[in-house]
């Protein structure tokens, strides 16, 4: 067993070994809108669900070069923003909105994707994504330490494409086909899936 402290790692080598053993990781597609009406679309790897009741989620986003990315920017000033799910299908144009574009770059339009009004917030949906859920900001959280900002909102409404949802209403992972995030450039789709039961205690 090799031991390490982050103490005595540079922060670049403690990021690349917490993100490799962190996996798979789901990818938050959050579309934002700012005051002035900017449109931006972006991707965040350290992302999850929270709570059931209300239902929440979080996604945690860095800074770039020291300033507040676009989407912060966003959620800051509006407090509405909406979570796209990746799917295999997606992935290609995923990857293209993740470059490190000025505010006023339109991401749907770099990556030719239709922008789909939501019902309950500002920020556009993804026409394209087979799941979205528009959330509204409940809690903006500087992460002590970091150059991290961990924003916590409560799903409004989900959207799920015609023949994801089972009986039970719940999604169908299967045919949702989603990509999770590993560490560099790397990626993941489904692999083998299998159940197991709670103890009955």
């Amino acid at each position: 067993m090799t031991s390490l402290f982050p103490h005595d790692l540079q922060p670049s080598d403690v990021y690349r070994l917490l993100i490799s053993i962190v996996v798979p990781r789901p990818i938050a597609w959050v579309s934002s809108l700012g005051a002035d009406g900017s449109l931006n679309l972006a991707p965040f790897s350290f992302f999850n669900a929270v709570a059931g009741n209300p239902p929440t989620v979080m996604f945690s986003i860095g800074q770039r070069q020291g300033v507040p990315k676009d989407t912060l920017r966003n959620v800051r000033e509006t407090g509405e923003f909406v979570l796209n799910m990746v799917d295999e299908a997606l992935a290609e144009k995923m990857n293209l909105t993740s470059g490190e574009y000025a505010y006023e770059v339109n991401e749907f339009e770099r990556a030719g994707l239709t922008p789909l009004a939501s019902m309950l917030v500002k920020p556009p949906r993804v026409a394209e994504a087979a799941v979205t859920m528009e959330c509204r900001a409940t809690q903006i959280v500087p992460v002590q330490d970091t150059t991290y900002t961990m924003v916590l909102g409560q799903v409004q409404v989900f959207h799920v494409r015609e023949g994801l949802l089972r009986p039970d209403g719940s999604v169908d992972a299967t045919l949702l086909k989603p990509v999770a995030r590993l560490s560099g450039d790397e990626y993941a789709t489904l692999g083998t899936m299998f159940e197991m039961k709670r103890p009955n205690l």
